[in-house]
């Protein structure tokens, strides 16, 4: 019989290590096999309910719910030649959730079909858990965009055609938040003298890619200040007057907001500040000088760190 480490479960899923620990240790979806100490494998009746249990969530049950279902259905014995069980609905007569049947997204890894997994359950905890570990073993910048962002368009894609998952937007965008200002180390000693300052152009409030940035900027011994969503511009002129920036992001996610007054309306001042406009909302529009366009986080992180060190 073939057994299955954490790890090679995991994979199997599509999901993190410590996701499986968590289903273990919560809701008793662990191995089976006692006789290896602390190193238990995954039988294929483990790994068979696993699936179970990831098939529930995918069809919008929560973790209790998928964990009950899961132990509570018969699976077929491993040399028994059936088809996979199908999973029908958890609760007689119960429906699935509108916009939670699985999200299109062709190329993906496995980290970011997990965390679209998670996304459509509505569990924040598995779902910062995957963060945590992809942030962990590639750092911000690939989990932000090859974890991260394909979740993000897919669930976009599902809310333009059916009008449905707006709930799972917020809270993905609030446990990538979250994780992203964990992964935000405090930099007691920065590189640059003068702090790079990071804030959305007037009335934007998409500012969720400034969480990143900031966190990048951070692990590289950058000095980093968010001022976050929707500024006002006098606010935005204050906050460079007092601080005196070395670098300034304009972020504008939608193009109505990304207004070139903006950025000619910025203070004066003594020593210079070098102003990056960033964010899909720049694209179309004319970016006025002395501002320089960023497309995407790898290139803003490195204009950014080229123009302050």
């Amino acid at each position: 019989m073939v057994t299955l480490s954490v790890a090679a479960a995991a994979r199997r899923l599509g999901v993190a290590p410590a996701t499986l620990r968590t289903w273990d240790r919560r809701y008793g979806l662990g191995p089976s096999d006692h006789t290896t100490g602390r190193h238990r494998k995954y039988a294929p009746l483990d790994v068979a309910r696993l699936e179970l249990m990831q098939r529930a969530l995918q069809r919008g049950a929560t973790s209790a719910e998928a964990a009950k279902y899961a132990l509570s259905t018969p699976v077929p014995a491993p040399d028994a030649q059936q088809a996979p069980l199908a999973i029908g609905e958890l609760d007689a007569g119960r429906p699935s959730p509108a916009g939670v049947r699985g999200l299109r997204m062709p190329g993906a890894g496995r980290p970011a079909r997990g965390l679209g997994r998670a996304a459509l359950a509505m569990d924040s905890v598995a779902a910062q858990i995957i963060l945590a570990d992809a942030i962990d073993a590639d750092g911000v910048v690939a989990t932000w965009g090859e974890v991260v962002l394909p979740v993000l368009t897919a669930i976009a894609a599902k809310w333009e055609h059916s009008g449905a998952g707006v709930e799972v937007s917020h809270l993905l965008e609030e446990c990538v938040a979250a994780a992203m200002t964990r992964a935000t180390p405090l930099v007691a000693d920065p590189r640059n003298h003068r702090p790079v300052l990071l804030a959305c152009v007037p009335d934007e409030r998409h500012s969720l890619p400034l969480r990143p940035l900031a966190a990048e900027l951070a692990r590289r011994g950058l000095g980093v200040m968010q001022l976050g969503a929707s500024l006002p511009a006098a606010a935005l002129a204050s906050a460079i007057r007092r601080t005196a920036p070395s670098a300034v992001v304009l972020w504008a996610h939608l193009p109505r907001y990304a207004d070139p007054g903006v950025v000619a309306a910025l203070p004066r001042t003594r020593q210079q500040v070098r102003v990056f406009a960033g964010g899909p909302g720049w694209q179309r529009g004319v970016v006025p000088a002395p501002a320089e366009r960023i497309d995407d986080l790898p290139v803003a992180v490195a204009a950014i760190e080229r123009a302050v060190c």
